[in-house]
């Protein structure tokens, strides 16, 4: 990069990558910095050191980075690395950045993705202890397939034991499934996941908010935790010792409001010891998939959620509204009522994604479903 390149210069992204990835500087200081200074990263790189440290909470060090950021990154081997791997980089300022990881407490500026999946499903995090016994995976494998076949996005960290097993059970299913990552984009960590990683960027994503070559650390799985809860709508933990990583995340979620979930196990096995905690502290006890549906359909009626527009006609779409969903519920246009199974007669389309869309419609509150087992447009 040149010495004397000014941040004028710079494209946005190009400037939400450098901040990105400066060192001494953390995602709650660099929001401020980014409120502060009217949004623009550009203008942050262009700002002088005394100015920035009255930014609240901005301290010497984490200014001094900011100053001499020309020093700090080699963007143009960045970009290489970019154009080598494919992936891209996510600004938060973008509408493709996943919506919510904006309402966390320290969301990430951007995120390093490789592969097409773009957030357009609700999303359920599986997480657990990488000492998982067999009844651990066969249970995360079959929670993981059983929230992908209705649509679901299932989201994990790619650690061994239950993690793996979350998603390779979505996997099974040809359904989405997104790995958050530790290390940079580039890093396959653990080394026996490498082909599982190229199976889930296939259809999937991978995500980090690291840059390329960056190794693990102590401090960068605490923050992919933070991302794994924060994507998802609701969190389950499957097995984990009293302490570990995925107390961690169900604490995580617990301080971003999202509904936890945790299957019991022996009482005499250490890696149920943190499920048994979590339900003794209020955790909902899960035994099946439909647990965790029942509890979003319940919260999604008691949350002040916006009246959606009405639809005139059948096929018609809006900003909230999926070309699968808008096509189902022209089906339903008029007041008739139908079953998934005449659902899917009249679309062609098999069971899975007919039920896919119907749970997104009943989430939206655009479509109910009868005593009867058939469904109806929503009032």
């Amino acid at each position: 990069m040149k010495a004397d390149l000014d941040p004028a210069q710079l494209t946005v992204k190009q400037a939400f990558i450098i901040l990105n990835a400066l060192p001494d500087i953390g995602p709650i200081a660099l929001n401020r910095l980014l409120a502060d200074l009217g949004g623009d990263p550009r203008q942050v790189l262009a700002t002088d050191g005394a100015r920035l440290q009255q930014v609240p909470g901005i301290r010497p060090s984490a200014a001094a980075a900011v100053v001499r950021w020309r020093e700090h990154f080699d963007l143009p081997a960045e970009e290489a690395k970019f154009t080598k791997s494919g992936a891209d980089f996510v600004p938060s300022s973008e509408p493709a950045y996943p919506e919510p990881l904006r309402q966390i407490h320290d969301p990430p500026i951007g995120l390093y993705r490789l592969g097409p999946y773009r957030f357009d499903r609700p999303g359920i995090a599986i997480v657990g202890t990488r000492r998982a016994t067999p009844y651990g995976r066969a249970v995360a494998r079959r929670l993981a397939a059983e929230f992908a076949r209705v649509g679901f996005c299932v989201i994990s960290g790619l650690a061994q034991g239950i993690d793996t097993a979350a998603h390779e059970g979505a996997l099974e299913t040809s359904g989405r499934t997104v790995a958050v990552l530790g290390t940079g984009l580039d890093l396959v960590y653990p080394p026996e996941n490498r082909q599982l990683q190229q199976r889930i960027a296939e259809s999937g994503a991978l995500l980090s908010e690291f840059p390329f070559g960056r190794p693990s650390s102590r401090q960068s799985f605490p923050m992919r935790n933070r991302i794994v809860s924060g994507l998802a709508d609701a969190v389950v933990v499957v097995e984990s010792d009293a302490a570990g990583g995925a107390m961690i995340t169900a604490g995580l979620a617990g301080e971003q409001g999202k509904p936890l979930f945790a299957v019991p196990g022996r009482i005499d096995q250490t890696t149920s010891a943190g499920c048994h905690q979590l339900i003794r502290d209020g955790a909902a006890l899960l035994t099946c998939a439909q647990d965790v549906l029942d509890e979003l359909n319940y919260l999604g009626g008691l949350r002040p959620l916006p009246i959606p527009p009405k639809p005139s006609a059948p096929g018609i779409s809006g900003p909230n509204l999926g070309d699968d969903e808008a096509r189902i519920l022209g089906c339903l246009d008029g007041g008739e009522a139908l079953t998934p199974d005449g659902l899917a007669g009249r679309t062609g389309w098999p069971a899975a994604r007919v039920s896919a869309a119907l749970l997104m419609l009943e989430i939206k509150r655009l479509a109910a479903k009868r005593l009867d087992g058939a469904y109806e447009a929503g009032s």
